[in-house]
């Protein structure tokens, strides 16, 4: 399937979105993301604002049970990582737009991000339009939430271009409408999710890690996950509470746990076969992250992370990226 041109005005994009995501890739966007947490970080103009766009990895992810909606509630641990999609705002649009060169995700009213600002301009009832464009680089339905992160870069960077009307809780209201995954991404640090994902608590108590994330080629729908689980097999930690991550997290090795990898890596087996390339070369622990199929590795050396990352990218047709935690 060929790769959709770029949207008129948006022509430059894509090469300037390949130096971004170069100097993030260098660190530079990851060091300035710890110096403003709790902001929007971005490049831009009175008139176009550029955000990078985090993907973010389950530590842990325990389903608690099912509610009467269809909706299943869960305990997760997520953190941010420094794998960045790029979006980009162009503001005062007569209408609404999205638009991405990636075969595989959707443009206009069909992307979450076009929800996002559909939803932001009627909560404040403002006529106007803002066209969206986004450089993907985080896969797609592999566990990540790259949808939602791209969906919350939206809202934020509206929030921010017209001079923060709403406050973060106002924010959140409309994030948990367009997906679970998005009131995380506005929260920009590591977090306690309960709830369907919408009970957030901000978690002090990482340290950092080096990343190697692995992803097979094929794409995993999260609602055929949760359709597809017994919870009478789940098996994370049955008497998990909050207070289980109130002290010092520096051994993740302790509490490492995906009640939905059961149902994931029993139809791709492959998932199991990569945790273990991942320990064999060095990692302290290895899981599937979220509905999958995407699996991390986590290092506490950044050189050992380096030589992983080297010796498995290439292998099969995995798409592998070294990344690191974003905390604090």
């Amino acid at each position: 399937m060929p790769a959709r041109s770029c949207p008129p005005g948006f022509a430059d994009l894509p090469a300037r979105a390949s130096q971004w995501q170069t100097g993030w890739r260098t660190g530079l966007a990851t060091a300035g993301w710890r110096a403003g947490w709790g902001k929007v970080p971005k490049f831009g103009h009175m008139n176009r604002l550029v955000i990078p766009s985090p993907a973010k990895i389950n530590l842990f992810l325990k389903v608690v049970g099912k509610r009467p909606d269809g909706y299943h509630e869960i305990i997760t641990l997520l953190s941010p990582i420094s794998l960045f999609d790029t979006v980009v705002l162009a503001f005062h649009q007569s209408t609404t737009s999205v638009e991405c060169p990636h075969p595989k995700v959707p443009d206009g009213e069909r992307n979450l991000a076009y929800r996002a600002a559909s939803l932001f301009f009627d909560a404040l009832s403002i006529d106007d339009g803002v066209a969206v464009f986004i450089d993907k680089v985080i896969p797609v339905a592999a566990g990540l939430g790259g949808g939602s992160s791209n969906a919350a870069a939206v809202l934020m960077g509206l929030n921010q271009h017209y001079g923060s009307p709403l406050t973060d809780e106002e924010l959140k209201e409309i994030a948990v409408k367009v997906g679970a995954d998005v009131p995380f991404f506005l929260l920009r640090r590591p977090a306690i999710a309960g709830g369907i994902g919408e009970r957030l608590e901000a978690c002090k108590y990482l340290s950092p890690r080096s990343v190697v994330l692995v992803c097979p080629p094929y794409e995993v729908s999260t609602a055929w996950v949760y359709k597809n689980l017994n919870l009478a097999l789940t098996n994370c930690e049955k008497s998990f509470k909050y207070r289980y991550f109130q002290g010092d997290l520096s051994k993740v090795t302790d509490f490492l746990c995906n009640d939905l990898e059961q149902v994931t890596a029993g139809k791709f087996p492959e998932i199991k076969i990569i945790e273990r390339a991942l320990l064999d070369l060095g990692a302290e622990t290895a899981l599937m992250s979220g509905s999958g199929p995407s699996v991390f590795g986590l290092f506490s050396s950044a050189e050992v992370a380096e030589n992983a990352f080297d010796s498995i990218r290439g292998r099969k047709k995995w798409e592998t990226f070294l990344a690191e935690l974003l905390v604090p």
